[in-house]
């Protein structure tokens, strides 16, 4: 007896619909006659897909409109104005904000997600605190990894590598730099990497963030990965200059990230608005050129990066969105590319997450979800709803629509 059947799915790589059977939190099967089950839903040729995996998101800082100004113009006042609006964080403050985030997320599908957690001398542990118990709260619902992250630089913000140890001490997953924010870049690298060796955990860099290739910390976070025996347990968030460099240099460098085995997070909604801020005419699209990553073999997340604050003045956290804006701005719009873009918010992402058992094949965690369309490529195409969201086998989140459509009524 499976505890669920999913009757009739469209799977990403199967003509014919199919039956997935689910136990102990597990996918069983996926085939013809699953069998009995405790639970059978007709999936009606929907698309199944595994869950969505947010790699990127910043809750304690989300959602300041109507607090602080959310048009800043530049990345350098984006990080001023936060850190001024962060003496005023409290944990009460911070949990009703992220939960709000949080509830959008898993209402469009997200089943694991990966949050930075800013630990300095501005606002403390405060938002660890705060973040571990929604962590314990939504377990339900969705795998939550903290990291714990200097935005405020480590070197010229003395006290933080304390905080940070304390962080991962206190139940942090994994440490965070933003090397670009600090008096020594190089410096701040090794830091990072010397608390994941002590504690054992992955790293996670916001990392080369400008129009222009004048940092690129790229090379040394893959030199010390490789020195520290870190290989894929590292994962870059922005990587903006690299699209500055020369195809020839891009190249070299995706297969030197390749070879590291780290991963890579686009975050479109925050890098379109921040990047070609100075460029009067021929604006650039300030993107990490995601399409030449992956065809080196780097796995490659969209993710949210900040909801509605000076970093983003938008956002939904449903990652389907950002499938729909990469497209146009990173020029995906086969539907091959658009396949590509589904795996970008579903395998790619648990991939660098260290997800190794999120799928669709027998022995995964039965994270999915069922969609109001038949192709993948639809996802990115038309946005479409979602009609279940399952979490370790369970239904968690079930959709219903119901339009009327009003102005027909009365015709004959």
């Amino acid at each position: 007896m499976h505890d669920l059947v999913l009757h009739g799915c469209r799977l990403p790589d199967r003509d014919a619909p199919a039956d997935v059977a689910i136990a102990a939190g597990r996918i069983v099967s996926v085939g013809d006659g699953a069998g009995p089950a405790r639970e059978t839903l007709d999936a009606g040729g929907r698309l199944v897909t595994p869950g969505l995996v947010e790699a990127h998101i910043h809750l304690d800082k989300a959602l300041l409109a109507g607090r602080v100004a959310t048009s800043a113009g530049t990345l350098e006042e984006a990080i001023r104005v936060t850190g001024a609006a962060k003496r005023g964080f409290t944990r009460e403050d911070i949990a009703e904000r992220a939960r709000r985030v949080l509830d959008l997320a898993v209402a469009a599908g997200t089943t694991a997600m990966r949050a930075h957690v800013e630990v300095d001398p501005i606002v403390g542990l405060t938002g660890l605190q705060a973040m571990l118990a929604l962590k314990r709260e939504y377990a339900p619902a969705v795998d939550l990894q903290l990291c714990a992250f200097a935005q405020e630089g480590i070197l010229q913000s003395p006290g933080t590598e304390g905080l940070l140890r304390q962080a991962l001490r206190a139940g942090a997953d994994l440490v965070g730099g933003c090397p670009y924010n600090d008096t020594d870049g190089r410096r701040h690298i090794e830091i990072v990497f010397a608390l994941a060796r002590e504690f054992g955990v992955d790293a996670d860099f916001h990392v080369d963030f400008f129009d222009e290739a004048d940092h690129l910390h790229v090379l040394e976070i893959v030199r010390q990965t490789v020195q520290n025996g870190w290989q894929g347990r590292v994962a870059l968030g922005h990587l903006t200059e690299l699209a500055a460099l020369p195809a020839a240099e891009q190249d070299a460098i995706a297969a030197q990230l390749a070879a590291a085995r780290i991963g890579v997070i686009s975050l479109p909604a925050t890098d379109l608005y921040l990047m070609g801020r100075r460029d009067e005419a021929n604006v650039r699209r300030g993107l990490t050129p995601i399409r030449r990553l992956l065809a080196a073999g780097v796995p490659v997340a969209l993710a949210t990066n900040n909801v509605r604050n000076p970093f983003t003045p938008v956002g939904t956290a449903d990652l389907a969105h950002l499938t729909f804006l990469a497209a146009v701005a990173a020029h995906m719009g086969t539907p091959e590319l658009m396949r590509e873009l589904v795996a970008c918010v579903t395998t790619h992402a648990a991939r660098i997450l260290g997800l190794a058992d999120h799928g669709l094949a027998p022995g995964c965690r039965a994270d999915l979800v069922v969609w109001e369309c038949e192709r993948p490529e639809e996802i990115v195409m038309s946005l479409p709803a979602r009609r279940w969201i399952v979490k370790g086998g369970r239904i968690t989140i079930e959709h219903e629509r119901r339009v009327v459509q009003r102005w027909r009524e009365g015709r004959g």
